[in-house]
């Protein structure tokens, strides 16, 4: 049976975030608020919560979830080759609705799809969102949403659509948009805007001006 914690509650949040934590390190599935729309989250280090998320969205692993971060310096421990344009890109955005691809260290034990040795990663601008990373680390986190339904901006909506394969939701009330991040692939010799959402190729430009746009 799902848990569903109040994060306008002080107590509620706090017993929340422990839960949610706690489920995790058990290999379960939670529903987290971001500063886009809410998500479904996991392990990112265990194959089969990993699994467990792409099955409960109806997502096959063709399309790889993201991960989460509760802070810059989680990087250093994901990815390798990261240029100096891609920490300009997080200096600058992080933490916001920017998600950069970068290559991860072959190093890295995890499966979270079809990733060509890459993964997709963002830290959110959302206080709940950054407790939980920092309480439990890097999570694979997807929205919130059955594959072709639209992305949940309120935890109803997430749990009328996801229901008891999530162990803990926890409700932060309505996101503040619907509009998902931008998506940056940093793996090349220059950066290439992969989908332009809450922020749009010229304001990236003010940042990394040789910016290009993928056809």
């Amino acid at each position: 049976m799902a848990r569903r914690y109040d994060c306008g509650d002080a107590t509620d949040r706090k017993t929340g975030l422990r839960e949610a934590a706690s489920a995790i390190r058990r290999g379960e599935l939670v529903v987290l608020p971001t500063d886009t729309v809410y998500g479904v989250g996991a392990d990112a280090f265990s194959a089969e919560a990993v699994a467990d998320l792409l099955a409960a969205k109806g997502r096959g692993r063709g399309m790889p979830s993201p991960v989460l971060v509760g802070s810059p310096n989680t990087l250093h421990g994901l990815v390798t080759d990261f240029s100096e344009q891609a920490w300009e890109l997080v200096d600058a955005f992080w933490p916001g609705a920017l998600t950069l691809v970068a290559r991860h260290q072959p190093s890295l034990t995890w499966d979270l799809g079809e990733t060509r040795g890459t993964v997709a990663v963002r830290m959110p601008l959302h206080p709940v969102a950054i407790e939980l990373l920092t309480e439990f680390g890097p999570m694979a986190v997807s929205s919130a949403n059955l594959t072709g339904h639209p992305s949940p901006q309120d935890c109803d909506a997430a749990q009328d659509m996801l229901g008891d394969s999530i162990s803990v939701y926890l409700d932060a009330g309505p996101t503040p948009a619907a509009v998902p991040s931008s998506i940056v692939d940093v793996t090349g010799r220059v950066p290439v805007l992969l989908r332009a959402g809450a922020l749009s190729a010229d304001q990236l430009r003010e940042v990394v001006p040789d910016l290009e746009v993928a056809n």
